[in-house]
């Protein structure tokens, strides 16, 4: 299920670093890390953790936001059914309400 995903870090480091513009040793210093270690990253041989990615992120001046990940598709049907649910609650009958009646008051002793 989630081999889909065990590159993406991969990737997303590859591009951090091509768009900084540093070679793997520089981003390596600059992040506290081996160089090794980065390559390591960087082909996929190896799985940073969060921190990793976020130093690695931050050496190449570059902030990670986390955002929910969004398919269109699913949207789309959300859309949907939430017009056909619309288009229903306009159909139901409606009926007025009475006035409230409150039940009297009562004064506790002190």
């Amino acid at each position: 299920m989630y081999e889909q995903f065990d590159d993406v870090a991969a990737k997303l480091i590859a591009r951090i670093r091509e768009a900084s513009g540093h070679s793997q040793t520089e981003l390596a210093r600059r992040s506290g890390l081996d160089r090794s270690v980065l390559s390591a990253y960087e082909h996929g041989r190896r799985q940073p953790s969060v921190a990793a990615l976020a130093r690695i992120a931050a050496a190449a001046g570059v902030e990670l936001d986390l955002a929910p990940a969004r398919n269109g598709a699913a949207e789309e049907h959300a859309g949907r059914v939430l017009a056909q649910v619309l288009e229903l609650a306009e159909a139901l009958p409606h009926r007025t309400r009475g006035e409230l009646v409150y039940p009297p008051l009562i004064q506790l002793s002190a």
